[in-house]
C-alpha cells in the first residue's frame, strides 16, 4: 500500500509549459513552475508545508495576540500555534482538507467549511479556483457567512517566490508608502513612512542585506485598480498582484527559517485583506452579514524568462 502523501490528494494543472500542483491540504500551492524552473519555492510531496510554504491564511492572515479576540459580543479563542511568541498565527484552514470542486487541465477548484468552534464560532464556506493562463497563475477565493450572525472574515496567501538566487540580489518592488512598526512578538504597535529608509521599495532596488518580515500599506494601485508586486534577477521577472480587495502586502525574506540551508532563498511576498492581530485591534476587518459573501482575486505573473 502506497503512503498518503502529508499534504494529501495532489492535483496538478498545466497551460504550455507551466506546471502547478495544489495540495488538498489546505488548498496549498505546493509547487509552481514554468518552462522547467520554478516560480515559487514550495515542498516535496513528502513534505508537509514549512514556514507557510503556498498555504491559505483563514479566517485570519497572520498573527493574532494571545489567540484571544472579540467580535460584537462573541469571543473567540484559538490554540496558540506560534507559542514562541504566545500568538496564534495564519487562521484555522492550512491543515484542513479541501474537497474537489471541479477539475480540467488548466485549472482546480476547492472547497471547505470552516466549522463553528471555539476559535471561530461562525461557519464559514471557502471555496478557491488556481487557473493558469497565457501571463500565469490567477487565484480567485469567495468566503460566505453561513451562519445566523455577523462573522469576522480576513484572508491572506503566503506564496514563496524565488529566481533561482540568493535574496541578496534579488530587485524588488514593492508600490507602498508605509510600513507597520511591530513588537517583540511581531505585533503592530504602529506605522511609519517608508521614505528615504532601508524599506522604501516604491523603485525597483537590490535586497541587498536588508531583512524584511514586515507588512506595507499605503499600497499604490494603478488604473486597473490592482496593486503589483515584483522581483527581477538573471533575466527573470515575476509579479504578485492584486484586486482592490487586498490592501496589504507582507515581505519575508527568510532570514529565521529553519533548516538554516533554505534561508533568503525566496521572497515570500503575501497579499492580507487586514493586517496582524486585526481581529484585535479590528483594522479593516470584513464584516460579514449572514448569507453574505466576500470575493478577491490575486496572481503570480511571469514578466520575463
Amino acid at each position: 500500500m502506497q503512503p498518503h502523501p502529508p499534504s494529501g490528494e495532489q492535483h496538478e494543472i498545466r497551460h504550455g509549459d507551466q506546471v502547478v500542483v495544489v495540495a488538498e491540504v489546505g488548498a496549498t500551492l505546493r509547487t509552481y513552475s514554468a518552462g522547467g524552473v520554478d516560480v515559487v519555492d514550495g515542498f516535496s510531496v513528502d513534505e508537509s508545508s514549512s514556514a507557510g510554504r503556498g498555504q491559505v491564511l483563514a479566517p485570519w492572515p497572520n498573527r493574532l495576540d494571545g489567540g484571544r479576540y472579540e467580535f460584537e459580543g462573541r469571543p473567540g479563542a484559538a490554540a496558540i500555534d506560534e507559542p514562541e511568541l504566545g500568538n496564534a498565527i495564519h487562521g484555522l484552514v492550512r491543515w484542513l482538507p479541501w474537497g474537489l470542486g471541479s477539475k480540467t487541465d488548466d485549472a482546480v477548484a476547492l472547497e471547505c467549511v470552516l466549522h463553528p468552534q471555539p476559535a471561530y464560532p461562525w461557519r464559514l464556506e471557502l471555496s478557491l479556483e488556481y487557473r493558469l493562463g497565457p501571463d500565469g497563475l490567477t487565484i480567485r477565493v469567495r468566503a460566505t457567512n453561513a451562519s445566523a450572525e455577523p462573522a469576522p472574515f480576513g484572508i491572506g496567501f503566503h506564496p514563496y517566490l524565488t529566481l533561482g538566487i540568493p535574496v541578496d540580489d534579488v530587485r524588488l518592488a514593492i508600490p507602498a508608502s508605509r510600513r507597520l512598526i511591530t513588537d517583540d512578538r511581531a505585533l503592530p504597535v504602529g506605522e511609519e513612512d517608508v521614505a528615504g529608509s532601508e524599506f522604501d521599495f516604491r523603485t525597483t532596488r537590490t535586497i541587498g542585506s536588508t531583512q524584511l518580515d514586515s507588512c506595507f500599506a499605503g499600497l499604490a494601485r494603478e488604473s486597473d485598480g490592482r496593486v503589483r508586486a515584483r522581483v527581477e534577477g538573471e533575466g527573470r521577472v515575476l509579479e504578485i498582484w492584486t484586486d482592490v480587495g487586498f490592501g496589504y502586502l507582507q515581505a519575508y525574506t527568510g532570514d529565521t527559517l529553519e533548516p538554516a540551508s533554505r534561508r533568503r532563498l525566496g521572497v515570500a511576498i503575501e497579499p492580507m485583506t487586514c493586517p496582524p492581530n486585526a481581529f484585535v485591534s479590528g483594522v479593516d476587518v470584513i464584516r460579514l452579514d449572514p448569507g453574505v459573501a466576500w470575493s478577491g482575486t490575486w496572481g503570480i505573473a511571469i514578466l520575463g524568462n
